[in-house]
């Protein structure tokens, strides 16, 4: 079977580190080109989207990793275009955006993957099977991470539309979303904004949800120097304890581990996003985006000190 030939819009460290390798290693795939404005991208690399598009270069599908920023204009010319289209987390800036690639690229033809890396982890399948029909009697997010490490010199994360501590607390969300036998509301929370930021970094979030019986809650944070903490502690009502560990990675039932499977996160992205061109489906996933979205729209906010990164 001819390898889908794909582009890389957005050529910077996840490209780099996860889906450069996960083309490479997957037969499906061939890497066709990628955009970066710095030029650093593999070759053939192009300094826009839009000079990739007008190159003549063929090409049937490609993988946005931009920041959410622009994602949204770019992703509408590749529809338009017939690409096949992956989009990096979060997919767009806004849920209205989202809606309408949707609505575009069923219009074409064309496959919309809506991707959230944490969903592919090894525990994560494991427990949405433990918890189906289940009601809940408690849930703890924690997800603490250190901003320097993870984003140095990423001053978008702090300006408008760039999501804050939500960048990486909206993997907890998919997570949560993936694994909960029924939809999860947020009821309120108090957002922690530095006197520099247009976005938070720190939350403290409080939810319901039809399965659950007890407090469900989470806290992000990006000001953790000493490592990083991305757990989910669930209780059911049947008294059995689910531990999430390293963003789904590892799964402990009553504290024993469950043995993980799976090929890895960015190895399963590329095979799911093979099986759906080859069956000319789309997979948009908003939930995760809309539960930032409430986050915004029901918190309080608190101004801390201001951040440089």
């Amino acid at each position: 079977m001819k390898p889908i030939r794909t582009a890389i819009i957005g050529f910077g460290k996840i490209a780099e580190d996860q889906h450069v390798p996960a083309i490479a290693g997957n037969p499906r795939f061939e890497l066709a080109a990628s955009v970066s404005r710095q030029g650093n991208g593999p070759a053939p690399n192009f300094i826009s989207a839009e000079d990739l598009l007008a190159s003549g270069l063929e090409f049937e599908a490609a993988a946005i990793t931009t920041p959410p920023g622009p994602r949204f204009e770019i992703a509408r010319l590749c529809i338009e275009r017939g690409l096949h289209l992956l989009l990096e987390k979060p997919p767009c800036a806004t849920l209205g955006e989202v809606e309408e690639l949707r609505r575009l690229a069923a219009a074409k033809g064309t496959t919309l993957f809506t991707t959230w890396h944490a969903q592919h982890n090894g525990g994560v399948a494991a427990a949405k099977k433990l918890l189906a029909g289940q009601r809940l009697k408690s849930m703890r997010i924690t997800w603490h991470e250190n901003v320097h490490k993870w984003h140095p010199g990423q001053q978008w994360v702090f300006d408008a539309g760039g999501f804050g501590v939500f960048d990486p607390g909206i993997n907890a969300f998919s997570v949560a979303t993936a694994i909960l036998p029924a939809p999860l509301f947020v009821r309120e929370g108090t957002l922690y904004f530095p006197a520099n930021a247009h976005t938070p970094i720190a939350a403290e979030l409080s939810f319901t949800s039809p399965a659950a019986d007890g407090p469900l809650s989470a806290s992000f944070d990006w000001r953790k120097t000493d490592g990083e903490e991305w757990t989910i502690l669930i209780e059911t009502a049947d008294g059995a304890h689910l531990k999430l560990l390293d963003g789904g990675a590892r799964l402990q039932l009553n504290g024993d581990e469950v043995a993980a499977s799976g090929i890895g996160e960015y190895p399963d992205l590329y095979a799911t996003f093979a099986d759906l061109i080859d069956r000319r489906e789309s997979l948009v996933d908003a939930e995760p985006l809309r539960l930032v979205a409430d986050s915004l729209l029901v918190s309080k906010r608190e101004m801390v000190d201001a951040v440089t990164v």
